[in-house]
């Protein structure tokens, strides 16, 4: 097993909690994690439809058996649960007696919301990270292979090819999960509707455009773009909206958590072919702020993350904001320095009055260097910017 890193909050906060809640996508290991966090815990999936019956049919019996501690897995399959266990961790004020987890984030919060307030640690935990990897003895420098295979611990754990585990994971995610939050009665556009969005992977969000290329209604692009945020497929990157004077766009751009999925959706079968790709640029881009992502979410924290783009067409890929600065990143897939690297940075930097220290571009050369205008950081030691902001 790889050594998660959230193991250690996941921990602390159940000391803190009655219940602990571990939300992110399906099979991102989060199965793997509660039971080797807790050990002695009484272990249920409500995936396995005996299981799930039992939950239905007498809730009060099935939450009675956590004497040392229950971990109710995909938990959202029964959401009558949530207000028999506000009663027992109320009535018992315990902490660490409940751990759930679900690969549905909103169908999860809105029933933590209505009735586990207060009593609940929410954390998310998103593939293999970079540095997971590293401690695991997997890391290797070609960043390609990452982006490629993607970050989902079976493929490291079975050596599953890329080309054998995604296809079948998007037809198993389209067969269970998006009939677990919308009743989609058309798969094969919703197919179409889902590949259309990986090709638009890192652009501002235009449902309009989506809608027509799909032949759907924007009330129906809308919909499913929820389903696939709900279910940990996309997320969207807000625009940073302090001003300096200048129109901005407001619109979000929209990310995958996982580049392999991207590749599988884009038709890419081989490492070669990511390199070719017209999407290139953007991929490696969603790699790099999906590590960004994991390394706040292993903390615990609440990603401060946005991006900044005015009218002209001047764009900061990553704006990272923190209780006293704002720290412009941009990311380029290049591996060979260019002079322009900081072209954007140094505009933005102008604009805000931002001091060039906190300024970094991160690309896919090997070796850091600090310019002028700011740090240049390579792919392969994020971790070490990552561990300063």
């Amino acid at each position: 097993m790889i050594n998660r890193i959230l193991s250690d909050k996941l921990k602390y906060f159940a000391g803190l909690f009655p219940v602990v809640s571990l939300t992110g996508p399906r099979q991102s290991g989060k199965t793997t994690l509660v039971k080797a966090a807790f050990p002695g815990y009484t272990y249920y999936s409500l995936e396995d439809i005996d299981i799930r019956n039992l939950a239905i049919s007498d809730p009060k019996g099935f939450l009675s058996n956590n004497k040392q501690g229950l971990i109710i897995d995909e938990i959202q399959r029964v959401p009558e649960l949530f207000s028999y266990i506000q009663s027992i961790v109320d009535e018992s004020n315990v902490s660490g007696q409940f751990v759930i987890t679900g690969s549905q984030n909103f169908l999860l919060l809105e029933k933590i919301s209505q009735s586990l307030a207060g009593r609940v640690a929410i954390l998310k935990l998103l593939p293999l990270s970079l540095q997971e990897l590293k401690s695991g003895g997997l890391l290797n420098y070609n960043f390609i292979e990452f982006i490629f295979n993607g970050f989902y611990p079976r493929i490291y754990d079975k050596k599953i090819p890329a080309t054998g585990f995604y296809p079948f994971y998007i037809q198993t995610y389209i067969e269970r999960d998006v009939k677990l939050i919308r009743n989609i009665s058309n798969q094969n556009t919703f197919v179409r509707f889902l590949k259309m969005c990986a090709g638009r992977t890192g652009q501002i969000l235009n449902v309009s455009d989506l809608a027509n290329a799909c032949g759907i209604s924007q009330v129906t692009a809308k919909s499913w773009l929820s389903v696939l945020e709900a279910s940990f497929v996309i997320y969207f990157l807000q625009p940073h909206y302090r001003n300096y004077n200048k129109r901005l766009v407001k619109m979000p751009k929209m990310y995958f958590y996982d580049t392999g999925v991207v590749c599988s959706l884009l038709g890419i079968k081989s490492e070669k072919q990511v390199q070719l790709h017209y999407l290139y640029g953007a991929i490696f881009e969603n790699f790099i702020i999906n590590e960004m992502l994991k390394s706040a979410y292993n903390k615990a924290d609440v990603p401060a993350i946005y991006y900044w783009r005015d009218k002209t067409g001047r764009e900061i890929d990553v704006i990272i904001e923190k209780s006293d600065k704002l720290i412009p990143i941009e990311i380029k897939a290049g591996k060979t320095i260019v002079s322009d690297f900081f072209k954007n940075i140094k505009y933005w930097n102008k604009l805000s009055k931002n001091n060039k220290d906190n300024s970094y571009v991160i690309y896919g050369g090997d070796d850091n260097f600090s310019t002028k205008e700011g740090s240049l950081v390579s792919w392969r030691k994020l971790d070490l910017l990552l561990n300063l902001i």
